[in-house]
């Protein structure tokens, strides 16, 4: 069985380390300086530094850039606190476009300080 990472591509490593890890609670396991290692409830996520205006294809002619950017595959963040959780996102350069409530629980759309969406939700208990 193959293991499942995710590698997020940051404009500032230092910056994107205290992001992911004070706003959403991932675990500093491992930091360089090109690629750092967080850990979120048993999942690997590895921030990658890369300039903007760099290409990010081998064959290809796209530019990478860090305005906000849509990707078909986004993170969820399961917390306790949603309104404290998105704090902390707004409060270390992060953005929430949108929320929705239901009797299911809370959900909130947002994008760290690179442009990269995801969501952060509270179950109802």
């Amino acid at each position: 069985m193959a293991k499942i990472s995710v590698c997020i591509d940051v404009a500032e490593m230092d910056k994107a380390i205290q992001f992911y890890t004070k706003a959403l609670g991932c675990e500093l396991v491992k930091k360089g300086p090109e690629y750092s290692e967080l850990i979120a409830d048993g999942l690997t996520i590895y921030l990658g530094e890369n300039a903007a205006g760099t290409n990010p294809l081998i064959d290809g002619d796209a530019i990478r850039n860090y305005n906000r950017h849509w990707t078909p595959i986004h993170l969820d963040f399961t917390v306790s606190n949603l309104e404290e959780c998105v704090s902390s996102v707004i409060r270390l350069g992060g953005v929430k476009e949108e929320e929705k409530r239901g009797d299911w629980g809370s959900i909130a759309f947002c994008a760290d300080p690179f442009g990269n969406g995801f969501c952060v939700m509270q179950h109802s208990s």
